[in-house]
């Protein structure tokens, strides 16, 4: 991976960790924990799309399926943070 790739997936994380934050009740944890949590969303969301066979070519098909990755996360974390 190239620096230029990184610097795409901290940008697809960070958006993604942004938006998953705003779609949430409550915020999620902070601007930089939301960026954390987009940018380990994206790998989840990668995995079940992939496991799904669904295909998200574009950068903006990154950034949905990050932000579905992130939004999961943040529900899985929210229920734990509750207990």
């Amino acid at each position: 991976m190239d620096f230029v790739s990184v610097l795409i997936s901290l940008a697809v994380g960070a958006a993604a960790g942004f938006l998953a934050g705003t779609i949430m009740k409550g915020g999620g944890f902070g601007l930089q924990g939301n960026i954390i949590i987009g940018l380990i969303g994206g790998v989840v969301g990668g995995f079940l799309f992939r496991l799904l066979a669904i295909a998200a070519g574009s950068v903006i098909g990154s950034i949905v399926t990050a932000t579905l990755g992130a939004v999961i996360l943040l529900l899985l974390l929210g229920l734990f943070k509750k207990a």
